[in-house]
């Protein structure tokens, strides 16, 4: 039995996990996992089935909404847009504004959530190693894809948030950079600022028909192959590492929806080749800040540990 108290830090880890699923290389996904409540939101999401249907057509509405865990789900789905539509512009601006503490602070909180998956892991045998391969490869290859051009039509709109759903609830892989892969990112970030109301439920219809689905095949995963799942979502995390490298050289621009001029693809270099092609590196300041994220992402773990302990 949840208190007040306890909605008011899920709203909170529901803000998190928005925050990050507004930034290119970062998952919400990731965030549910170290705040402890990536299996509930698989287990709420996947609740949402036949049943649910059945109780909603025969207007039990109090059974249904005990069914799908409806507290929990609409408590997280607040915290998440409130992030969307207000902490995204804030995020945006740091990230203009003081990128390589930004991209740092990140980079910590990915590394040590990738020990953290990792440490779950049931079976360390030779198949959990091959999936962790797999998953370091593919998050890499994605990261190093270029974004593309494509159609406006309203059914890329609605495949891009099926798949961009499907990112955001997996760790390590970002739903924010897919839709940038999509070329959709820019475009979909313009369409909540400015509240094209056709676009966003568009969107928001392809997200749930994808996070419906892929939910129960997440679910499916790490039920019947627990150690190989988990190892490969630590290999995610660990190859996306690339798309949050602190030091990058800008390639081109692009203009944002204010019509300012905004990097759009780069690529990265190590501390003193920075250095000598753009300037700082602040490399004490960056090694700070990814110590203050794994800190903070050790220090929310233990509370987590804490508040599970309080209630059993």
């Amino acid at each position: 039995m949840r208190l007040l108290k306890d909605y008011f830090t899920l709203l909170l880890k529901g803000m998190a996990m928005g925050g990050a699923d507004v930034v290119p290389g970062v998952s919400g996904g990731t965030i549910a996992f170290i705040t402890g409540i990536y299996d509930e939101l698989l287990t709420s999401i996947k609740s949402i089935d036949g049943e649910a249907l059945r109780l909603i057509t025969k207007f039990k509405i109090k059974e249904f909404w005990q069914h799908i865990n409806g507290n929990f789900l609409i408590t997280l789905v607040a915290g998440i847009a409130i992030s969307i539509f207000s902490l995204a512009k804030i995020i945006s601006y740091l990230l203009l504004t003081y990128p390589i503490l930004v991209w740092s602070f990140f980079f910590g909180i990915i590394v040590i959530a990738a020990i953290i998956v990792a440490r779950d892991i049931d079976n360390k045998d030779w198949k959990a190693v091959l999936a962790g391969i797999m998953g370091i490869v593919i998050a890499y290859a994605i990261t190093e894809a270029t974004p593309a051009e494509t159609t406006e039509a309203w059914w890329f709109i609605f495949l891009s948030g099926a798949i961009g759903i499907c990112a955001m609830i997996l760790p390590g892989i970002s739903g924010a950079f897919i839709l940038l892969i999509l070329g959709k990112y820019k475009f979909v970030m313009e369409a909540v600022e400015s509240f094209n109301i056709p676009v966003i439920l568009t969107f928001i219809a392809g997200c749930i028909v994808g996070i419906l689905t892929f939910a129960r095949f997440i679910s499916w995963l790490l039920h019947k192959y627990q150690s190989m799942t988990v190892a490969l979502l630590a290999g995610f995390m660990i190859g996306s590492l690339n798309k949050v490298w602190p030091w990058k050289v800008i390639d081109s621009f692009r203009l944002n929806s204010k019509g300012d001029q905004v990097p759009f693809l780069d690529h990265n270099v190590l501390p003193h080749q920075y250095l000598q092609e753009v300037g700082d590196p602040q490399l004490i300041e960056a090694i700070a800040m990814a110590c203050f994220g794994i800190l903070l992402v050790i220090a929310i773990e233990k509370i987590a540990n804490m508040l599970k302990t309080k209630t059993k």
